[in-house]
C-alpha cells in the first residue's frame, strides 16, 4: 500500500466520523428539554413548600443554575402557570427548617441564593412521584 492509498483512507476515515459526530450533535439539539410546568406536573407537589423544592431541583438540574434567588422562583411558578405564593421566602424557610434547601455561599445577581442540600434532592427524586 502506497501513502496515496493511505492518506485516501485517512481521509474517508475522518470524513466518516464527522458526519457521526455531526449527526450526534443534531440529535442531541433536537431532545426536547422538560418543561417546569411539564416537571412539576410529573411530581406532583403536595404545597407551595414542596412546589418550591421542586422549582429548586429543576433549576439545579434542569437549567444547570448553580444556585437560585426569589427572582428565579418567581419566574418559574409563573413558567409553570401556578399561583405564586404569598411569601416564597417563607417557602424557602421552611424548606430550610426541613434540611431540604441552604443559603447559597455567594448571592445570585445581588440577591439572596440558595441550593438544595443533599436530603433535598433525595427528597425530590425519592419521595415525590417519578
Amino acid at each position: 500500500m502506497d501513502i496515496n492509498e493511505i492518506l485516501k483512507r485517512i481521509e474517508d476515515i475522518e470524513s466518516r466520523l464527522s458526519a457521526l459526530e455531526t449527526g450526534r450533535r443534531k440529535s442531541e439539539s433536537a431532545a426536547k428539554v422538560l418543561s417546569v410546568k411539564e416537571f412539576m406536573l410529573e411530581k406532583k407537589p403536595e404545597d407551595d413548600v414542596q412546589k418550591t423544592l421542586v422549582i429548586g431541583y429543576y433549576l439545579e438540574h434542569f437549567k444547570g443554575e448553580e444556585s437560585f434567588n426569589t427572582r428565579n422562583l418567581k419566574e418559574s411558578f409563573r413558567a409553570a402557570r401556578e399561583t405564586l405564593p404569598t411569601n416564597i421566602n417563607d417557602k424557602v424557610n421552611l424548606n430550610i427548617a426541613k434540611g431540604h434547601m441552604m443559603l447559597a455561599k455567594e448571592k445570585k445577581d445581588n440577591l439572596k441564593a440558595w441550593v438544595l442540600t443533599n436530603s433535598g434532592e433525595k427528597f425530590a427524586e425519592n419521595e415525590l412521584p417519578a
